[in-house]
Parts: structure tokens; C-alpha cells; sequence
């Protein structure tokens, strides 16, 4: 079910009319991490939270919480759903460059 949702979530994405306008809101946030989550992160949640509803999940914020837990629990056990998680998140979070010499 929750692999599923993750598929149909990043269908919804991908509809050209939602492409568009995370596109543009991504573009106007550039790469500042708090324009991306004015900006872009409501779009991405608000069309979440129209597909989640359709496998059982509450409307709003509560849903997408219980969600959101349900998906960080099964992602540490399932590779394909960490990589769908990770591809909704690729959505809205900016591209981080990795520096191969860095620590931390």
C-alpha cells in the first residue's frame, strides 16, 4: 500500500500541470532551503495529501503525519520505498553537493 501511494504520488508530480507549478516555485526559491519550503514544500504536500487520502489516510495535517511516520518506519527495511521517499523529497529539497574530501 504505502509503495503504492509513494508511485501515485510521484505521478501526480510528474502531471504536467503540477510539474509546472513546482517548477516555477522551484525556480523562484533558487536554491534557498526556507523559499523551497514556503514555496515549493506546499505544493508537494497538498498533492500528497490528495492521493494519500484515496489509500485510507485522514485529510490534512494528521494524515500526512501518520503518513509521513509510516513511510521514515518501512523505508529503514525497504530499499524501494526509501527510493521513492527519497524521490518525492527530491522534489522540494534543494540539490546538496557532496565534497568528496570534506568531514564533518
Amino acid at each position: 500500500m504505502t509503495e503504492a501511494a509513494l508511485n501515485c504520488i510521484l505521478k501526480a508530480i510528474d502531471q504536467s500541470e503540477n510539474a509546472s507549478k513546482i517548477k516555477e516555485a522551484r525556480d523562484n526559491a533558487g536554491n534557498d532551503m526556507i523559499k523551497r519550503m514556503q514555496f515549493v514544500f506546499p505544493i508537494v504536500m497538498m498533492l500528497q495529501m490528495d492521493v494519500i487520502k484515496e489509500y485510507g489516510f485522514s485529510e490534512g495535517r494528521h494524515g500526512i503525519i501518520q503518513f509521513g511516520q509510516l513511510v521514515r518506519a518501512l523505508e529503514r527495511e525497504d530499499a524501494e520505498i526509501a527510493l521513492l521517499h527519497s524521490k518525492v523529497r527530491s522534489h522540494f529539497l534543494p540539490d546538496i553537493p557532496s565534497s568528496s574530501g570534506a568531514s564533518l
